[in-house]
């Protein structure tokens, strides 16, 4: 059962800077800053929707009208930590599930939540909609440091192929863009 997935917290910051895409495009002045932000921005939501994956900390929230068969797989990895996970009864009662009695697989490919063992979910009624809410950190980390060399690179083409291109299309992105993020790209 796959889950409705919503971003919570988007990243604070982007993996690259207006500074970088200026160094790569050999732009010097700064009128275009706000342009060139925009581009970093679209070509980093393009990128983590082709890889399906965050790459700077951002918070999303899984939620499920049921309960969820177990294990849970979380999407966008990498995953750093769970945040909440909560159940909401037909009275609009939330029972949030220790954090305790959960086990976390932040090591594989698609991250996973389950119930430790011992542990199980209340007897309860859950209401008809967004009855099971998991809340979880994803990215790489807080900075750009820690954001895979050939995301940058990616991110980098992409804004100079939009400096170069100003009136193309961005489905005519180049396909060496993808080729950058492919190898890492997470399978659903």
């Amino acid at each position: 059962m796959i889950g409705n997935l919503r971003l919570i917290t988007p990243p604070a910051i982007e993996p690259v800077t207006v500074d970088d895409v200026k160094l790569s495009t050999r732009v010097s002045y700064d009128a275009e800053d706000s342009l060139l932000q925009l581009w970093i921005s679209s070509a980093r939501e393009l990128a983590e929707d082709f890889q399906h994956r965050a790459f700077i900390t951002q918070e999303w929230e899984l939620s499920f009208d049921t309960f969820p068969k177990l294990p849970v797989e979380l999407y966008r990895p990498p995953v750093q930590e769970i945040v909440s996970f909560k159940l909401y009864d037909y009275q609009n009662n939330e029972i949030e599930i220790p954090l305790s009695d959960l086990l976390v697989d932040t090591d594989s490919l698609m991250p996973r939540v389950t119930l430790a063992r011992g542990a199980s979910f209340p007897s309860v009624q859950l209401r008809e909609l967004d009855a099971v809410k998991v809340r979880y950190k994803a990215g790489f980390g807080d900075t750009c440091c820690n954001v895979p060399r050939n995301v940058i690179d990616a991110i980098l083409l992409y804004c100079s192929y939009r400096y170069e291109n100003r009136t193309a299309e961005v489905e005519k992105v180049p396909q060496h863009f993808y080729d950058l993020l492919r190898p890492d790209r997470v399978h659903l």
